[in-house]
């Protein structure tokens, strides 16, 4: 994943760009403003959020103005318009997993880190956010992790624990 600060200047690679024109080539002549939201992915995977300098090149990329971007960007959750840490980790906390522990779990989390919602570990390594439905309302509390999106069911302190661990190890192997 790429570093770049909150107004730094974004260049897309030659990769990205043909993975861009790919995405566009999907959608009718004149409608390449249907590609925003795969574009908008592939933008935050290489860079871990969406800065608006980034936001900015891809209005242009698709030649939109750049308020249909932000406009996107802010309305869907899935984006993060600020950096984020290694591991997000997002707890679904709607009606029927606050009713079996997704607050408890959330405070934990936030004890464990030692960050409130929307904050980065110094390390760089976690961050975390409640987030709406996660459709598995049977199997809460549930947290998915980003960027790959696994899924974690039946949340206990201690097995919010043990999932922090096993991601630290992985991290300190893995680099």
């Amino acid at each position: 994943m790429l570093s770049v600060k909150d107004n730094e200047p974004v260049e897309f690679t030659e990769a990205m760009l043909g993975k861009f024109a790919e995405i566009v080539a999907r959608y009718p002549e004149g409608r390449q403003k249907s590609a925003l939201l795969p574009i908008l992915h592939e933008v935050q995977a290489v860079y871990g959020w969406l800065s608006v300098p980034a936001m900015d090149r891809v209005a242009a990329y698709l030649n939109i103005q750049p308020i249909e971007v932000y406009e996107v960007a802010t309305f869907y959750t899935m984006f993060f318009l600020r950096p984020q840490g290694k591991y997000t980790l997002e707890v679904c906390r709607t009606g029927p997993c606050c009713l079996v522990g997704a607050e408890r779990i959330m405070k934990h989390i936030e004890s464990r880190l030692g960050i409130k919602e929307g904050e980065v570990t110094a390390d760089g390594l976690f961050s975390w956010r409640g987030v709406e439905c996660l459709a598995a309302c049977g199997y809460g509390p549930v947290l998915q992790i980003g960027p790959s999106y696994t899924f974690y069911e039946n949340l206990t302190e201690e097995s919010v624990d043990k999932l922090i661990d096993e991601l630290k190890q992985q991290a300190s192997v893995n680099g």
